[in-house]
């Protein structure tokens, strides 16, 4: 049976592995160091997803002040990442996640729960749209260096 809990200091292992995951391109030292700070902080909460003792997802989020977009109300829950492992994709895991998510930014106040994904990343779209969440918007960001 899966379980949803809270991440903690004591299951930071765990949760940095699927962070790693996620972010295969990130240095896992830097990983580590976001997780703890994120950890540490009361406008953020991280779940993670077990089946017996085996972690096989998470979901982090964080509440945005600033605006979000598609949102009218503030603060918004902010799904920051999610994951879950390959081989349990598409048994009901992810809503599992967003639901720990959902109600943990119910109990901030929000009324909304955003989040985003690239632009090209179909995958995520569909787990974003499977789960409820409606499209709002897409950008193309630029940036510019200027001495």
């Amino acid at each position: 049976m899966m379980k949803v809990e809270r991440a903690t200091t004591a299951t930071i292992a765990d949760w940095v592995a699927m962070r790693a995951a996620l972010w295969p391109q990130a240095a896992r030292a830097d990983l580590e160091r976001e997780a703890a700070g994120l950890l540490a902080r009361p406008s953020a909460a991280a779940f993670l997803l077990r089946i017996d003792k085996a972690a096989i997802g998470f979901a982090e989020a964080t509440l945005r002040v600033d605006y979000v977009n598609g949102c009218s109300t503030s603060p918004v829950g902010f799904l920051e990442g999610i994951y879950v492992r390959p081989d349990w994709r598409r048994r009901g895991a992810a809503r599992l996640l967003c639901r720990a998510v959902e109600a943990w930014a119910r109990e901030q106040g929000c009324r909304e729960l955003a989040s985003d994904t690239e632009i090209d990343n179909r995958t995520s779209q569909a787990m974003h749209q499977a789960l409820g969440f409606a499209e709002s918007e897409r950008v193309v960001c630029y940036h510019k260096r200027i001495a």
